[in-house]
């Protein structure tokens, strides 16, 4: 078993050392890296499957402790391989980028009379449109909740207020029918201003018909 785990292994580290040589090579060979790389990994897996029998045959005492070793290799190349894998999804994804750009890049301008255009992504302008109207929405529902909450704000103050009012009352012993009798003043004091407001407007629009 040693001279196969010492195999192993030094494949691992081969392996995990050309792994750095990934971000160095160039588009047209990187792809051929990105096979050799597969290819020893596979290996390397097929390697631990022997070495999971040879392992479980080991003698009691020493079984577990082959196991364990075994379990750190399958560990580190399973390590191995998804960083592999994610470097292939960044390479995909960043030539698929490339190729959008110089697609739209080689788009021909077309010229009517004196005007010159471009043909527009539609689906980019779509997508500002409708996150400017998500915003929008953002805003008034942001100030219909201010709103309401001024309004909660001023219904407790209101609340406070009259509830103060009738402790102070109770507090000097008034009853209940001077209590009428003041709110009853209140709102005739209420009417008498709305009338004096009135008759002024009226009195300001008959100087300015007449006297204008």
């Amino acid at each position: 078993m040693e001279t196969l785990y010492h195999q192993t292994n030094k494949q691992i580290q081969e392996v995990q050392s050309l792994m750095g040589n990934l971000e160095k090579t160039d588009r047209q060979s990187v792809h051929l890296l990105e096979n050799e790389l597969q290819a020893r990994i596979d290996q390397i897996f097929n390697q631990l499957e022997r070495l999971e029998i040879v392992a479980s045959k080991e003698p009691p005492n020493r079984r577990q402790n082959a196991k364990l070793r075994v379990d750190q290799l399958k560990y580190d190349v399973q390590h191995l391989r998804s960083a592999l894998q994610n470097f292939q999804h960044r390479r995909y994804a960043k030539e698929a980028q490339e190729r959008e750009r110089e697609e739209l890049m080689s788009r021909t301008f077309t010229t009517n009379d004196a005007d010159t255009s471009i043909p527009i992504d539609e689906t980019l302008q779509f997508n500002s449109s409708l996150h400017n109207a998500h915003r929008g929405m953002d805003d008034l529902i942001g100030s219909g909740s201010s709103i309401l909450n001024g309004l909660r704000d001023q219904r407790s103050t209101l609340k406070g207020t009259h509830k103060k009012m009738l402790d102070v009352a109770n507090m000097l012993g008034l009853s209940n029918t001077v209590m009428r009798l003041i709110e009853r003043r209140a709102t005739q004091d209420k009417f008498i201003i709305i009338g004096g407001m009135l008759l002024t407007c009226i009195i300001l629009f008959l100087v300015i018909r007449y006297l204008g």
